[in-house]
């Protein structure tokens, strides 16, 4: 009978002990575990990753709080040659639609061609290649490569970084 008490309040201890442990749940890591998917928008780097992943998960909540309020879009019309601009609401509205189309949007950034402070800590000039390719929803695929030359710029040294003019300067 006292053989009996010492296995059942050992199975009670061991119950109560596994009860909170599910052995199949991941291990939990340290630090953010979104650490690497969402950028410090108070570095250029962390403004292009944004940049990437709202266009990669196709997300206009991502996409436009990196647009400054005055934000302009130029690309060259190569066959008035002329160049062509929008504004802010032109451009949501055109890249809503580019989301809603894709099936699939890659954006790799490569190497920065030239970095200017033209307003040190305020306004800078990014000009970085790149690779996009972008699958549409019927099949069609469209690979573009190229530079954008971004004027991005920020209120205060603290403040993020917003995309106040966007030259396209790619192949397309």
């Amino acid at each position: 009978m006292v053989l009996r008490k010492h296995e059942v309040v050992l199975a009670t201890i061991l119950c109560f002990s596994i009860a909170g442990c599910n052995p199949f749940a991941p291990a939990l890591e340290e630090g953010d575990p979104f650490g690497g998917l969402i950028g410090d928008q108070t570095t250029v780097e962390g403004f292009f990753t944004n940049f990437r992943n709202a266009y990669e998960l196709r997300d206009l909540s991502l996409y436009e709080p990196l647009l400054d309020s005055s934000f302009t879009f130029i690309w060259r019309d190569f066959d008035a040659q002329v160049d062509r601009e929008w504004g802010f609401a032109q451009d949501l509205e055109t890249t809503r639609r580019l989301f809603l189309n894709s099936s699939l949007i890659r954006l790799q950034w490569n190497q920065i061609i030239a970095q200017d402070e033209i307003l040190p800590s305020f306004e800078v000039r990014v000009v970085r290649s790149f690779n996009l390719t972008v699958t549409l929803e019927l099949g069609d695929v469209f690979r573009t490569d190229g530079n954008v030359n971004f004027t991005l710029v920020r209120s205060d040294s603290t403040a993020v970084w917003r995309l106040r003019r966007w030259r396209d300067e790619s192949e397309l």
